[in-house]
């Protein structure tokens, strides 16, 4: 029987000594994982970071394209408004003209017909004038 234990304490210690190396083997591969696997963390945050700075930087150059497209509008707002308050007078004048044109003589009327078709010219087309030429007369 001496045979046989020393035999069973050999087979146990080299079995312990098999599942210790596997451990040690397991624990070294845990360990690789876990360092691959932060490696991949921080590729992932890194690339995350990357697309939100792209986003961020897309988004600025949009709003400074938007911001730029609204000042150009203002600006074209702000000219169309001076326009308009140009025209204003002339249409006063014109008004003022017409009412003296029911008192002068026909010549006159013929010029003041001119004026007002000439200060309007630019902006309406030759059918709309003929039509305020034939509403003076």
């Amino acid at each position: 029987m001496d045979m046989s234990i020393k035999q069973e304490l050999e087979q146990l210690r080299s079995l312990r000594m098999e599942l210790e190396e596997e451990a040690r083997s397991l624990q070294e591969k845990q360990r690789e994982l876990e360092n691959t696997l932060r490696a991949l963390e921080e590729k992932v945050t890194l690339e995350e970071l990357k697309r939100e700075k792209a986003i961020i930087e897309e988004l600025k150059n949009r709003n400074k394209t938007l911001k730029e497209i609204i000042d150009q509008m203002e600006t074209k707002k702000k000219e169309l408004e001076a326009k308009l308050q140009e025209k204003q007078p002339e249409v006063m004048v014109a008004l003022a003209s017409e009412e003296e044109a029911d008192t002068t003589p026909a010549e006159s009327m013929d010029a003041i017909t001119l004026t007002v078709v000439e200060s309007s010219a630019l902006d309406e087309s030759p059918k709309t004038q003929e039509k305020k030429k034939r509403r003076f007369f």
